[in-house]
């Protein structure tokens, strides 16, 4: 039997009391409607980027901050330390607690807890309410849940011998979970930095003192730059009739705009986003129409392989003007020149790039999922530990 187990036994073996957040907070902190026109005090000014991945609300990242006179002034409302801080409008579901005094926007409501509650057993408790309390908010543009709302939220009252053990398992438990979360982050970062110099060492002729002569992509590429949408032929949702994607210059999923019946471009290429994240390179093995700032450079396949073509163009460093709107355009892209080696070379290059591509690609795709089984996991554990039999009345 664990510790919690025995404290549970002993300290509340027929169930705990359930009762409403106004009988165990001294306080229900709203901020002020108002916000200041000047930050160049003392006091945090915070928001909800503000807040660290840990849970905790140390100050403000923007570095704003309310003066003592404008505090006064404006009758602002300064959280004390150690604050459940709950969202209460737009994002709801967020948690935290404040390690500085501090004042938030409206975003946020303060429970400041009484001598019956751990704020951290609160904090951790508040996360299991999130779907309660977004069933409880006004519906509209921008969902609140009012400081009224709040107060009557019912909550499991413990004994702080069990309030602070659970605290302790919960705590243990997210330290590791972090712990293991940072781990397979560090492993995918050198598994790409390998793969860059990897790649980099490969496609560098010059320091492998191979002789290999370098073209002009307008030489060996057809471009084609993305145009306007195809309206008499457009659907947002993909179907028997529209299937042809039509590519953007977004990166991944994003960069799918919608479907057609038509493709303008049918052979194997390489797109390169031509505005945002300029230069960004894509391999495309489907038929697909492009718009707006999407470069395609269909390869002279009697010189270059488009899969080489691909590796080759994530080592080019793209300059593009300052003034006015940054872009990239199929008149510069035409001017880079890159490697061809022959076509033997390029494929035994190509081959072993994708091995250890893939080995990335792997890790990659499995982080998230591993990521978010870790979160349900852990709030699985939170939610069975507080879970308690409510007290009967009479007990």
């Amino acid at each position: 039997m664990s510790k919690l187990e025995e404290l549970i036994k002993e300290k509340c073996p027929n169930g705990v009391k359930y009762v409403k957040l106004k009988e165990v907070c001294v306080d229900f902190i709203v901020p002020m409607r108002d916000r200041p026109k000047v930050f160049d005090g003392e006091t945090p000014w915070c928001r909800i980027e503000d807040i660290d991945g840990d849970h905790f609300l140390r100050g403000s990242k923007s570095g704003l901050g309310v003066s003592d006179e404008i505090i006064k002034k404006m009758n602002l409302k300064v959280f004390p330390v150690g604050t459940v801080i709950c969202s209460c409008s737009a994002s709801l579901g967020v948690y935290t607690i404040n390690t500085v005094p501090l004042i938030t926007n409206q975003t946020f409501i303060g429970l400041v807890c009484g001598p019956n509650v751990n704020n951290y057993f609160l904090r951790y408790y508040m996360e299991t309410q999130t779907k309660n309390l977004r069933g409880m908010a006004t519906t509209g543009t921008i969902p609140y849940i009012s400081r009224k709302k709040f107060e009557e939220l019912t909550v499991p009252l413990p004994p702080l011998e069990v309030q602070n053990e659970i605290v302790q398992y919960l705590d243990n438990f997210a330290e590791l979970t972090a712990e293991l979360t940072a781990e397979l982050t560090a492993e995918l970062s050198n598994r790409k930095k390998q793969y860059e110099y990897y790649r980099n060492l490969l496609l560098n002729f010059d320091k492998n003192e191979q002789r290999v002569k370098y073209v002009l992509l307008e030489d060996c590429c057809k471009m084609i730059v993305g145009g306007d949408i195809p309206k008499d032929a457009f659907s947002k949702t993909e179907s028997s009739d529209f299937h042809v994607p039509i590519l953007s210059n977004g990166i991944g999923d994003n960069a799918i705009y919608g479907y057609t019946n038509r493709a303008r471009v049918v052979d194997t290429c390489v797109t390169f986003s031509a505005r945002g994240t300029i230069g960004y390179s894509a391999l495309r093995e489907k038929p697909f129409f492009p718009i707006v700032r999407l470069i395609c450079a269909v390869p002279d396949t009697n010189l270059l392989t488009p899969k080489y073509l691909y590796y080759v163009s994530q080592t080019l460093t793209f300059r593009v003007p300052k003034s006015g709107i940054p872009q990239l355009t199929a008149p510069m892209l035409s001017k880079y020149k890159i490697p061809i080696p022959s076509l033997e070379v390029q494929n035994r290059i190509t081959q072993a790039l994708e091995r250890f591509d893939k080995i990335t690609t792997d890790i990659s795709e499995g982080l998230p999922a591993e990521i978010e089984a870790r979160e349900k996991q852990y709030a699985y554990y939170r939610d069975k530990l507080l879970s308690f039999k409510e007290l009967a009345s009479n007990a």
